[in-house]
């Protein structure tokens, strides 16, 4: 991992053309496409792709790629960064996480080091929900700020992550555990769920009895995450002694050492809620962006260790507010529809042009993502019945193949070349193919699908979703 601060990453789904400032880095550095593909892991043929700008590298990938540059030459991961960046168009959360701003009023250094030797999710949750909720109340912090509150905001943060996409939040996490045991009667779909701040899950959460949870959190998390900043006076002390000298420390030298945040009680026993400091409430709403896509950098990293193998982290730690359109996905299957006859792979009904719904073999919720290799055409009914269960494998995974390799064909031979070669990107890059000529090969296209879905689909179990989904005709 790259452990400089003055890195600069990112967040979210970036659009841009990576291609041009990789050429550009390689060709300065002298740096060999076969080169930075064995530090990266992949084939050499996924880079020529990106060097040649014929396809772009996904956001997780991007950040692959800085490490892997940086591993080969610092500067050259620098200046990777510095001709990405020129120019880019911004999506849906996109957040540049930089060097955190300096300040002459608090103690930034510290303040970057609040996650350092972190083993759970809590404190990441904590932070994020603390800044979620000062821009909620317009940084006016005249009134404390109650650990009941901080910790309602921490479930509805940790709610999507969990309970759509079913990430794992640490062997010794107990958010998740508390979560599965709420009920939690959520009126509007999640994909729909355009309250940006949660009100609804919130106010869900708050009919629930958080007794439990509120004591466990309250008990350590707000008092540890600003232990950095009397590091010194707490080092050596037995875990009992900490709490009350960090209380006592926050109290007495608040505006010496200017801690975040000091407590509601000088006594851990009677400490319900937190008081900011006013010099770290304005730092915090002059950076706001800046801040709270650095919290979120750290929480990422944490939830990929904690799941190592899924796809697509990235995208499933905070709500979308508007799934992308799939209008590309289905002209493309429209168009072998209009050349061949096609049948619902679930129910075996004829499709028409006019009356397809494309299914994400791999639920979305998994997946994070609607790339064509995982797209297929079917009847509305029959997508709306399958939901976010994964299909029989004995009964569907031999004709998903199928279907998938008819589309290749039939849109190789109608397609101008260009726009064909743009479709099959996904197929090259995730299903791992080498040579494009083996996508029109049945046996290749079988192979690749069996080493790249059915690992999937097995991951997917272990996560919890539904498998041997089999369609029911009503």
């Amino acid at each position: 991992m790259i452990k400089r601060q003055n890195k600069i990453f990112f967040l979210g789904k970036i659009m841009g053309k990576a291609g041009k400032a990789l050429r550009q880095v390689l060709n300065s550095y002298s740096i060999s496409q076969s080169l930075l593909a064995t530090k990266l892991g992949f084939e050499l043929p996924i880079v020529l792709r990106w060097f040649n700008e014929q396809t772009d590298p996904s956001a997780e990938t991007v950040v692959e790629i800085v490490q892997a540059l940086h591993n080969i030459n610092t500067s050259a991961g620098e200046d990777f960064i510095q001709h990405y960046l020129g120019g880019l168009t911004f999506a849906r959360q996109t957040t540049l996480i930089q060097e955190l701003p300096p300040s002459p009023r608090v103690n930034v250094s510290v303040l970057s080091q609040i996650f350092n030797n972190t083993t759970n999710s809590y404190k990441y949750l904590f932070f994020l929900s603390l800044l979620d909720i000062l821009r909620r109340k317009h940084f006016d912090t005249s009134l404390p700020i109650n650990f009941e509150e901080i910790i309602i905001e921490m479930l509805a943060n940790a709610w999507y992550p969990h309970n759509y996409f079913k990430l794992s939040f640490g062997t010794t996490d107990h958010i998740a555990n508390k979560l599965d045991t709420l009920s939690l009667e959520i009126t509007e779909p999640i994909l729909n769920f355009k309250d940006a701040d949660k009100k609804l899950l919130r106010k869900t959460i708050q009919l629930q009895n958080l007794e439990d949870i509120n004591s466990f959190i309250s008990r350590y998390v707000p008092f540890r995450l600003i232990r950095p900043f009397s590091a010194q006076e707490t080092k050596g002390l037995v875990d009992i002694e900490v709490n009350p000298v960090l209380i006592n420390l926050a109290k007495h030298q608040f505006d010496v050492k200017k801690p975040i945040y000091c407590f509601d009680s000088e006594y851990l026993r009677d400490c319900r809620a937190i008081i900011f400091h006013q010099d770290w409430v304005e730092y915090i709403a002059e950076n706001y962006s800046i801040i709270r896509g650095w919290v979120s950098w750290e929480w990422l990293k944490y939830m990929q260790r904690c799941n190592p193998s899924v796809p697509n982290v990235v995208h499933k730690l905070f709500p979308l507010q508007q799934r992308e359109s799939l209008n590309s996905q289905t002209k493309f299957w429209q168009l072998v529809l209009e050349h061949t006859d096609v049948r619902c792979i679930y129910s075996n009904i004829i499709l028409t042009t006019d009356n397809i719904s494309l299914d994400h073999y791999l639920p979305w919720s998994f997946v994070a993502h609607d790339q064509l290799w995982n797209l297929i055409p079917t009847i509305p009914s029959v997508n709306s019945s399958k939901s976010n269960n994964i299909p029989s494998v004995d009964k569907y995974f031999a004709k998903l193949v199928e279907l998938q390799y008819v589309g290749l064909t039939v849109s190789y031979n109608y397609l101008p070349e260009q726009l064909w070669n743009k479709y099959i990107e996904s197929y090259l890059t995730d299903l791992r193919i080498s040579d494009k000529n083996n996508l029109l090969n049945l046996d290749s296209i079988r192979s690749a699908y069996t080493n790249t879905v059915l690992p999937l689909i097995s991951l997917a179990t272990t996560q919890g979703f539904i498998a041997g989904w089999s369609y029911q005709k009503k």
